[in-house]
């Protein structure tokens, strides 16, 4: 078994806290997404599952056992850093075998892991080489095949596509994506990018300053957001968050948000995704900042009393800064959240008195 637990997990240095209370279970086989921007814990979670830091408070179980004080060499994690940290001084090859000489593996034994791992990711014909002769892709490969030899079950993966650029990227997500489900690897992967959590992840932990924000399936995150913070970090351009406050006209406010001003309630933030954002003749009144054609779609920036919101449409359409527009959408796309940012489920329900 290579089930990962974590049970209220906590890290602290002084009177700073990293890591408040964190749970979550990440399934044998699976990928998890640790989610969120710099700063929040991500990686300081990694690094206590790893046993790279001590554990302040909380326990963390691997295929059942509690490894919350055991030496990282016996908790059977692999790690790929976000740095790759490999030996400057070693060929790929002595790179991909060096933890498994450490270990006592026999000669034939590590030709055979280093032949399946080469194949695997490709450097077959880079064996020879030092890292100083490897482009940024190269060497996450090889950081990569040092993970496959080492045949651990559970991989631990802290930022490691964030030093190369936007194509190869693309590329390397999906050969770990295709690795971890070939190898049926317990991966928990670290990543700011919510692209990366999209299209990887089968669980994606959201975090903000230490505390979970909301865990769950990547288009659970992306179509129900528990919070006004769960809401704008899933999707590019993010959601558009509205304070009804700021919308004077009440017709206006029901062409928005439909039951909402029969309901009384102005104090309610509305979100809505800038692909459902619809220009017609009717609904609230925006000015236009700025537009980007993106070829297939054009981004539009648009502005109402003070209220920033993207509007998402089809093909190349031109709009020049400071024209007049009206916007609306559908009564089915709108999100509805409380001024304390959390959603609300069923706002006929909630008492405004």
């Amino acid at each position: 078994m290579s089930c990962i637990d974590i049970r209220e997990l906590g890290k602290q240095w002084g009177l700073v806290v990293a890591v408040d209370k964190v749970s979550f279970t990440v399934v044998e086989g699976s990928l998890t997404v640790l989610l969120g921007p710099s700063g929040c814990g991500k990686s300081t979670i990694l690094r206590l599952i790893a046993g790279l830091e001590t554990v302040s408070s909380g326990s963390i179980f691997i295929g059942g056992k509690e490894v919350t004080h055991m030496d990282p060499a016996k908790r059977g994690v692999s790690m790929v850093f976000q740095s790759y940290a490999l030996f400057p001084h070693l060929n790929v090859r002595e790179n991909i075998i060096f933890g498994l000489k450490v270990r006592g593996i026999s000669a034939t034994e590590r030709e055979a892991r280093l032949r399946d791992a080469t194949r695997m990711v490709g450097l077959n014909d880079l064996l020879n080489r030092k890292p100083s002769q490897l482009s940024g892709g190269q060497r996450q490969r090889v950081a990569l095949a040092r993970s496959i030899v080492s045949r651990r079950r559970v991989c631990l993966m802290d930022e490691p596509l964030s030093n190369l650029d936007a194509k190869l990227r693309a590329e390397m997500r999906d050969e770990i994506r295709s690795l971890q489900q070939k190898l049926g690897l317990t991966m928990v992967y670290v990543t700011h990018d919510q692209v990366e959590a999209m299209t990887m992840a089968d669980q994606v932990v959201l975090l903000k300053k230490g505390r979970v924000e909301q865990t769950g399936r990547p288009h659970e995150l992306y179509e129900r957001p528990q919070t006004t913070f769960a809401a704008q970090f899933m999707g590019s351009p993010p959601m558009n968050l509205l304070n009804l406050e700021l919308i004077e006209d009440r017709f206006v406010q029901d062409v928005c948000g439909g039951i909402l001003s029969a309901a009384r309630r102005t104090d309610m933030i509305i979100g809505v995704r800038p692909e459902h954002v619809k220009v017609g003749q009717d609904g609230l009144p925006v000015q236009v900042s700025a537009t980007d054609y993106l070829g297939a779609e054009t981004v539009l920036r648009l502005s109402h009393g003070g209220q920033t919101l993207f509007g998402k449409i089809e093909g190349h359409q031109h709009y020049l800064p400071g024209e007049q527009l009206h916007v609306s959408w559908p009564e089915k796309a709108v999100h509805r959240f409380g001024p304390d940012g959390f959603r609300i489920e069923d706002p006929q329900r909630v008492s405004f008195e």
